[in-house]
């Protein structure tokens, strides 16, 4: 069955959830920005991998916006959409939304893209289909 580039950026998108534990907090308990841009790329590297079905490698991070503190005791939603596709690499969009954990309030925290690759058996960049 084959889907339109549409249909496949949709089925591709990834949301993952994680709650912050204080062992993942710094000094002024909210989430290490280094940490929350390592689980961004996981997201990316997810949907990327779930558009493509090829390996995929992740070669540059654009603009990451912290616009929100993530503090300890919080549930965290991570987004991620294809948002260009490209000869041999694709961008996917990632954004980190905060939730608390006894109420409905929701705000965006962080966000940013990467690009990714997609390799062959020797690490060279091959086609997307």
């Amino acid at each position: 069955m084959n889907m339109t580039k549409e249909e496949r950026i949709l089925q591709s998108e990834t949301r993952i959830f994680k709650a912050i534990f204080p062992n993942t907090t710094n000094h002024y308990d909210t989430l290490f920005g280094g940490l929350a841009m390592q689980m961004m790329d996981e997201a990316a590297f997810i949907a990327a991998t779930r558009y493509s079905r090829k390996k995929m490698v992740t070669v540059s991070s654009d603009r990451i916006d912290f616009k929100k503190p993530i503090p300890a005791g919080t549930i965290v939603e991570l987004v991620a959409r294809v948002v260009y596709i490209g000869t041999t690499s694709l961008k996917v969009r990632v954004d980190i939304f905060l939730e608390q954990m006894y109420s409905c309030d929701r705000q965006k925290a962080v966000s940013g893209e990467f690009t990714l690759v997609a390799i062959d058996e020797n690490k060279r960049p091959i086609k997307i289909d």
